[in-house]
């Protein structure tokens, strides 16, 4: 029988299919192989006991994308909620995560989320749209909102991705209309959220429609990426590169530099090529370090 991860506690793994769910573990033999069954895989699976729901994984299907942080396969768009404030929006592990994205070959999509809080997201929804990203400014417990954002989930696997406290949880809980997930507690001191999700979680929407909760990130590790390659996933950067004088301009100290250039005149945005020079320094300091 083929069935679909929907979440996994301990090594035992909740199986989906059709209208039941099975709790299932791992043949041996996948230890062997060092292959990991996660939360979004389509599996076979052998019935155990059908009347206490019981199986065992027998086969990975094979995979169409996989994320490693958190572990989840066969995702085909990521969803990445910031919030305008309470944490306040944090655009440098946003511009991570976009890399990420499109390192990944992964569909990003930009929610903003608390916009009832304040104005403040329009200049992120000015730079982000103009980049060519889409860009949905929400408020999490307002049904008009989350009816938009529910469009673009169908018939995709979407997982939500952001840092906590920025309203994940609230999102999930709205599209379902029902607490199906617990919400995450800002800290009035700090701001900052507390983790509430512990492992990722698949939800159905409808039929062929899931998203997946994810722990909230505090930090975010794209070391995968070589920084000489970091520009590659600037997806703005890409039509200027061809302007830079030196083969494999790092775009940081050249002195004509296609990307640069470009930022003088107003076509890529300051703060982003900003960010992405920090982001290039702690990918160039980790490879460093890694020899």
């Amino acid at each position: 029988m083929q069935g679909l991860i929907i979440g996994n506690i301990s090594n035992l793994y909740k199986i989906k299919v059709n209208n039941k769910t099975y709790n299932a573990t791992v043949r041996g033999r996948f230890k062997i192989d060092e292959t990991t069954p996660v939360v979004g895989d389509l599996v076979e699976i052998q019935i155990l006991n059908e009347i206490e729901k019981q199986a065992v994984i027998e086969k990975i299907h094979e995979r169409k994308s996989y994320i490693k942080r958190p572990k989840v396969a066969n995702v085909s768009q990521i969803i990445l909620v910031i919030s305008v404030k309470d944490p306040k929006p944090d655009l440098l592990m946003l511009d991570k995560q976009l890399a990420y994205a499109e390192f990944l070959k992964i569909t990003p999509v930009i929610v903003i989320n608390k916009i009832d809080l304040s104005e403040n997201y329009k200049e992120i929804e000015n730079i982000y749209t103009k980049i060519g990203y889409k860009v949905y400014p929400i408020s999490a417990k307002d049904i008009k909102s989350i009816e938009q954002l529910k469009n673009i989930l169908k018939s995709n696997i979407s997982v939500l991705a952001g840092n906590s406290g920025v309203g994940k949880s609230t999102i999930i809980n709205t599209i379902f209309n029902k607490n199906i997930t617990e919400e995450g507690v800002i800290s009035k001191k700090n701001k900052r959220g507390k983790n509430t999700t512990t492992d990722a979680k698949i939800y159905e929407i409808d039929q062929d429609s899931y998203i997946v909760d994810t722990p909230g990130f505090s930090t975010f590790d794209i070391s995968e990426i070589e920084s000489k390659e970091l520009d590659k996933y600037f997806k703005e950067f890409v039509p200027e590169i061809e302007n830079c004088e030196y083969v494999g301009c790092s775009h940081i100290k050249e002195p004509i530099c296609g990307i640069k250039q470009a930022v003088e005149i107003g076509k890529i945005s300051m703060e982003r090529y900003e960010r992405f020079c920090k982001i290039y320094k702690e990918l160039k300091e980790k490879e460093k370090n890694k020899w």
